[in-house]
């Protein structure tokens, strides 16, 4: 999605993307993406639909993060090869929030393990330059360290294909957490085609591999939606919005879900709702089910916001818990999919 499909106010919108093109001093740039901040924070004040302003922010920080990745480029003399910055997880997905910190990634082209380990060295320098520059701009710096700017995550096509294969073939604990990310990848700024063929070769390799897709769907399904026996929901005390983790146990229940669906039929889309709108139909989900869940997975990232914007000062009205609850239903709904279509 490009700023020109933003259904949004064009004087506000116009005005944030001709600050990004002229932005040309990276000292400038935190003051550029407060003011992005700004702006998302009032969508969501004005009443804004959930992924609407999610889609929003991501866009707006991708040409931030683009315009800062050139502006650091000229800082750096890198190799004359073809590589790509790659956005993962939540940017990847284009559903950044108001408290994303960074994950990102580097790919490379590199012939062999020796060309790899002499490149990585030269980009180093470069991600982890931009990486701070990045979080200069109030993207906190990831605490797993899921950077480009860490070796591990700066490698070469084949290094990183070598690693998805890994993660496919021997899917331990932390190779699931991996998935949950890195399978989100997305391409920011650099040789396009470099990311495009990682999506396709780990599309390759997930469909090839049943037992993976089985694993990470019962991964998927240890977040028990907090429903009662009654359909009510169920917290231990105070407030659903104190008590209810609506990350854990609401948005990333549709996204986890969305992501295994995608995975599982070779759909190359990233963000949730276009997972779920490509892939749902190939998995048995119907169109009316569909339109159910899109506007569950909306409501709950709008109360995310409210929650992160607004903090004490977000009201819950009596619909508000309506709708929660019928969110909830529908992400149940969504698990006995996986349920169903993983034997679990």
């Amino acid at each position: 999605m490009e700023f020109s499909q933003l259904p949004l106010p064009c004087e506000a919108l116009a005005r944030l993307k001709k600050a990004l093109k002229s932005l040309e001093r990276l000292d400038d740039a935190p003051a550029l993406s407060a003011d992005i901040a700004a702006y998302a924070r009032q969508l969501v004040e004005t009443g804004y639909a959930g992924d609407l302003v999610a889609k929003t922010l991501s866009i707006l920080n991708d040409a931030l993060a683009r315009r800062v990745i050139e502006l650091t480029l000229p800082r750096h003399r890198l190799p004359a090869v073809d590589w790509c910055w790659l956005a993962l997880g939540s940017e990847g997905r284009h559903e950044q929030t108001f408290v994303s910190d960074q994950d990102n990634g580097l790919i490379f082209c590199a012939s062999d393990e020796r060309e790899a380990k002499a490149l990585r060295e030269l980009f180093l320098s470069f991600a982890q330059d931009v990486n701070q520059q990045l979080a200069n701009c109030g993207f906190k710096l990831c605490p797993g360290n899921i950077m480009a700017g860490n070796p591990e995550w700066c490698l070469s096509l084949e290094e990183w294909r070598r690693k998805f294969q890994d993660w496919v073939r021997k899917p331990e604990p932390t190779a699931l957490l991996n998935a949950s990310i890195f399978f989100d990848l997305r391409p920011l700024y650099g040789e396009f085609e470099l990311a495009e063929n990682l999506r396709k070769l780990l599309l390759s390799q997930t469909r090839d591999t049943p037992a993976f897709l089985h694993l990470m769907a019962s991964n998927a399904l240890q977040a028990e939606v907090p429903l009662g026996f009654r359909g009510d929901v169920v917290v231990e005390k105070g407030s659903v919005l104190e008590a209810v983790d609506l990350k854990k146990f609401g948005s990333r229940i549709f996204v986890d879900a969305a992501r295994i669906f995608a995975l599982a039929t070779g759909v190359t889309a990233v963000n949730t709702q276009d997972r779920l709108r490509d892939a749902g139909p190939l998995v048995g989900v119907t169109s009316e089910e569909l339109a159910a869940v899109n506007a569950a997975f909306t409501h709950i990232l709008r109360l995310r916001q409210n929650a992160q914007v607004l903090g004490e000062r977000a009201e819950w009205h009596e619909l508000d818990r309506v709708i929660l609850r019928e969110s909830f239903k529908q992400a149940r709904r969504v698990q006995q999919r996986l349920k169903l279509n993983y034997g679990l």
